[in-house]
Protein backbone atom coordinates (compact mmCIF):
# COMPACT_ATOMS: atom_id res chain seq x y z
CA UNK A 1 0.00 0.00 0.00
CA UNK A 2 0.93 3.65 -0.57
CA UNK A 3 1.44 5.55 2.16
CA UNK A 4 1.91 9.58 1.74
CA UNK A 5 3.89 11.77 4.33
CA UNK A 6 1.39 14.27 5.80
CA UNK A 7 3.48 17.57 4.29
CA UNK A 8 2.00 15.90 1.21
CA UNK A 9 -1.28 15.97 1.91
CA UNK A 10 -2.54 19.16 1.56
CA UNK A 11 -6.33 19.55 1.03
CA UNK A 12 -7.04 22.86 1.69
CA UNK A 13 -8.23 23.30 -1.79
CA UNK A 14 -11.23 21.16 -4.11
CA UNK A 15 -8.78 18.60 -6.04
CA UNK A 16 -6.86 20.02 -9.05
CA UNK A 17 -8.09 17.76 -11.44
CA UNK A 18 -11.34 15.76 -10.63
CA UNK A 19 -11.53 13.14 -12.81
CA UNK A 20 -8.13 12.11 -11.90
CA UNK A 21 -8.90 12.32 -8.23
CA UNK A 22 -12.05 9.98 -9.39
CA UNK A 23 -9.98 7.64 -11.09
CA UNK A 24 -7.15 7.55 -8.40
CA UNK A 25 -9.30 7.07 -5.08
CA UNK A 26 -11.20 4.05 -7.25
CA UNK A 27 -7.90 2.49 -7.30
CA UNK A 28 -6.53 3.45 -3.74
CA UNK A 29 -9.83 2.18 -2.04
CA UNK A 30 -9.62 -1.56 -4.85
CA UNK A 31 -6.23 -1.62 -3.51
CA UNK A 32 -7.10 -1.20 0.38
CA UNK A 33 -9.75 -3.80 -0.20
CA UNK A 34 -7.39 -6.01 -1.89
CA UNK A 35 -4.97 -5.88 1.22
CA UNK A 36 -7.29 -5.81 3.92
CA UNK A 37 -6.94 -2.36 4.76
CA UNK A 38 -9.59 -1.12 7.28
CA UNK A 39 -10.91 1.39 9.78
CA UNK A 40 -10.19 0.59 13.42
CA UNK A 41 -11.97 3.65 15.01
CA UNK A 42 -14.39 6.43 13.27
CA UNK A 43 -12.76 8.67 15.40
CA UNK A 44 -12.49 11.89 13.06
CA UNK A 45 -8.86 12.95 14.50
CA UNK A 46 -7.12 9.55 13.53
CA UNK A 47 -4.89 9.49 10.68
CA UNK A 48 -4.41 5.39 10.46
CA UNK A 49 -5.77 2.52 8.84
CA UNK A 50 -5.27 -1.06 9.82
CA UNK A 51 -4.05 -4.30 8.16
CA UNK A 52 -3.17 -7.45 9.77
CA UNK A 53 0.22 -9.09 7.52
CA UNK A 54 2.82 -11.21 7.63
CA UNK A 55 6.36 -10.06 8.95
CA UNK A 56 8.63 -10.43 5.69
CA UNK A 57 11.90 -10.98 7.69
CA UNK A 58 12.63 -11.70 11.45
CA UNK A 59 13.23 -8.46 13.31
CA UNK A 60 14.66 -7.57 16.86
CA UNK A 61 13.89 -3.94 18.37
CA UNK A 62 15.99 -3.17 21.03
CA UNK A 63 13.31 -3.35 23.37
CA UNK A 64 13.87 -6.68 23.25
CA UNK A 65 10.52 -7.45 20.98
CA UNK A 66 11.53 -9.90 18.34
CA UNK A 67 9.30 -11.41 15.80
CA UNK A 68 9.86 -14.40 13.31
CA UNK A 69 9.25 -14.17 9.50
CA UNK A 70 6.09 -15.60 8.72
CA UNK A 71 4.37 -14.20 12.60
CA UNK A 72 1.67 -12.02 12.63
CA UNK A 73 1.86 -7.86 12.46
CA UNK A 74 0.06 -5.14 11.97
CA UNK A 75 0.71 -2.93 9.41
CA UNK A 76 -0.32 1.05 9.76
CA UNK A 77 -1.74 2.91 6.45
CA UNK A 78 -1.86 7.21 6.93
CA UNK A 79 -5.90 7.56 6.36
CA UNK A 80 -5.02 10.17 3.96
CA UNK A 81 -8.69 11.91 4.06
CA UNK A 82 -8.25 12.43 7.89
CA UNK A 83 -4.78 13.89 7.86
CA UNK A 84 -4.67 17.43 9.16
CA UNK A 85 -4.18 19.61 5.87
CA UNK A 86 -0.71 21.54 5.50
CA UNK A 87 -0.70 25.16 5.07
CA UNK A 88 -0.16 27.45 1.60
CA UNK A 89 2.52 28.09 3.31
CA UNK A 90 3.74 25.21 4.37
CA UNK A 91 4.02 23.60 7.82
CA UNK A 92 3.38 25.54 10.77
CA UNK A 93 4.09 25.02 14.62
CA UNK A 94 0.07 25.22 15.14
CA UNK A 95 0.13 22.64 12.36
CA UNK A 96 2.57 20.58 13.82
CA UNK A 97 0.59 20.44 17.54
CA UNK A 98 -2.23 19.19 15.67
CA UNK A 99 -0.29 16.49 13.73
CA UNK A 100 1.05 15.60 17.06
CA UNK A 101 -2.75 15.33 19.06
CA UNK A 102 -3.75 13.21 16.01
CA UNK A 103 -1.05 10.83 15.97
CA UNK A 104 -1.69 10.71 19.82
CA UNK A 105 -5.50 9.89 19.23
CA UNK A 106 -4.73 7.39 16.99
CA UNK A 107 -2.30 5.19 18.90
CA UNK A 108 -5.07 5.28 21.98
CA UNK A 109 -7.28 4.59 19.55
CA UNK A 110 -5.48 1.40 18.21
CA UNK A 111 -4.53 0.48 21.84
CA UNK A 112 -8.44 0.32 22.83
CA UNK A 113 -8.77 -1.44 19.39
CA UNK A 114 -6.17 -4.01 20.40
CA UNK A 115 -8.13 -4.58 23.57
CA UNK A 116 -11.40 -5.45 22.20
CA UNK A 117 -9.55 -8.18 20.38
CA UNK A 118 -8.43 -10.92 22.11
CA UNK A 119 -7.91 -12.73 18.90
CA UNK A 120 -5.58 -10.38 18.17
CA UNK A 121 -3.68 -11.11 21.14
CA UNK A 122 -0.32 -12.74 19.49
CA UNK A 123 0.24 -9.45 17.89
CA UNK A 124 3.37 -7.70 19.13
CA UNK A 125 4.80 -5.62 16.64
CA UNK A 126 3.11 -2.43 15.17
CA UNK A 127 4.82 -1.57 11.83
CA UNK A 128 4.65 1.06 8.93
CA UNK A 129 6.36 2.97 5.96
CA UNK A 130 7.15 6.18 5.77
CA UNK A 131 8.22 8.02 2.55
CA UNK A 132 11.29 9.99 3.13
CA UNK A 133 13.71 11.80 1.13
CA UNK A 134 17.31 13.02 1.68
CA UNK A 135 19.18 11.08 4.71
CA UNK A 136 18.76 14.26 6.65
CA UNK A 137 14.92 13.84 6.43
CA UNK A 138 15.16 10.22 7.53
CA UNK A 139 16.90 11.41 10.59
CA UNK A 140 13.79 13.83 11.06
CA UNK A 141 11.16 11.46 10.38
CA UNK A 142 13.06 9.04 12.99
CA UNK A 143 13.43 11.45 15.79
CA UNK A 144 9.49 12.70 15.17
CA UNK A 145 8.58 8.93 15.47
CA UNK A 146 10.89 7.80 18.49
CA UNK A 147 8.82 10.29 20.27
CA UNK A 148 6.07 8.03 19.99
CA UNK A 149 7.84 5.01 21.30
CA UNK A 150 8.38 3.75 17.57
CA UNK A 151 11.58 2.57 16.17
CA UNK A 152 12.86 3.43 13.13
CA UNK A 153 15.40 0.84 10.73
CA UNK A 154 16.83 2.31 7.65
CA UNK A 155 16.17 -0.41 5.03
CA UNK A 156 19.66 -2.07 2.92
CA UNK A 157 20.26 -0.55 -0.54
CA UNK A 158 20.18 -3.93 -1.75
CA UNK A 159 16.49 -4.43 -1.90
CA UNK A 160 15.64 -7.47 -3.88
CA UNK A 161 13.96 -6.60 -8.00
CA UNK A 162 10.63 -7.18 -7.00
CA UNK A 163 10.16 -4.56 -3.61
CA UNK A 164 12.12 -1.81 -5.74
CA UNK A 165 9.47 -2.31 -8.71
CA UNK A 166 6.81 -2.34 -6.04
CA UNK A 167 8.45 0.91 -4.35
CA UNK A 168 8.29 2.49 -7.84
CA UNK A 169 4.90 1.49 -8.40
CA UNK A 170 3.96 2.66 -4.79
CA UNK A 171 5.72 6.07 -6.08
CA UNK A 172 3.24 6.63 -8.81
CA UNK A 173 0.27 6.41 -6.96
CA UNK A 174 1.38 8.85 -4.17
CA UNK A 175 2.51 10.77 -7.16
CA UNK A 176 -1.15 10.51 -8.82
CA UNK A 177 -2.54 11.37 -5.55
CA UNK A 178 -1.03 14.53 -4.62
CA UNK A 179 -1.27 15.59 -8.42
CA UNK A 180 -5.13 14.87 -7.77
CA UNK A 181 -5.60 16.53 -4.25
CA UNK A 182 -3.21 19.71 -5.04
CA UNK A 183 -0.94 19.66 -8.33
CA UNK A 184 1.07 22.44 -7.15
CA UNK A 185 2.34 20.29 -3.94
CA UNK A 186 3.91 17.93 -5.96
CA UNK A 187 7.84 17.65 -5.97
CA UNK A 188 10.18 16.70 -7.57
CA UNK A 189 11.42 14.26 -5.80
CA UNK A 190 8.34 11.94 -5.21
CA UNK A 191 9.05 9.28 -8.08
CA UNK A 192 12.48 8.55 -6.08
CA UNK A 193 11.33 8.43 -2.52
CA UNK A 194 12.74 5.63 -0.12
CA UNK A 195 10.74 4.12 3.01
CA UNK A 196 11.46 4.48 6.16
CA UNK A 197 10.31 1.71 8.08
CA UNK A 198 9.00 2.43 11.28
CA UNK A 199 8.18 -0.24 14.22
CA UNK A 200 6.02 -0.04 17.69
CA UNK A 201 5.89 -2.45 20.25
CA UNK A 202 2.52 -3.55 21.01
CA UNK A 203 3.95 -3.30 24.77
CA UNK A 204 5.23 0.17 24.47
CA UNK A 205 1.68 1.35 22.63
CA UNK A 206 -0.23 -0.15 25.51
CA UNK A 207 2.24 1.15 28.02
CA UNK A 208 2.08 4.47 26.76
CA UNK A 209 -1.32 4.56 24.98
CA UNK A 210 -3.47 2.34 27.11
CA UNK A 211 -4.35 4.38 29.64
CA UNK A 212 -6.06 7.85 29.24
CA UNK A 213 -8.56 7.99 26.83
CA UNK A 214 -8.47 9.75 23.51
CA UNK A 215 -11.45 12.20 23.15
CA UNK A 216 -14.81 10.98 21.06
CA UNK A 217 -13.53 7.59 20.40
CA UNK A 218 -15.99 4.96 18.47
CA UNK A 219 -14.21 2.09 17.50
CA UNK A 220 -14.89 0.37 14.19
CA UNK A 221 -15.45 -3.53 13.69
CA UNK A 222 -12.60 -5.22 11.33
Amino acid sequence: MAVLDSAELSTQSPYSRRWLAEVVFALDARLRRRHAVFEYTRNPACVFRLSIDRAPHSLALRDGTRVRAGQRIARLHFWNEQVPPVPKSGPTIAWARQMRRALAISLHELARYFASRPDLGDIVLITGDVPSGTALQREQLARIMERFGFEAVVEPENLPVRERLQRVGENILISLIVLAHNAGALRSDTLRRARLPIHLARKILEREFGGNPAPARKVAGA
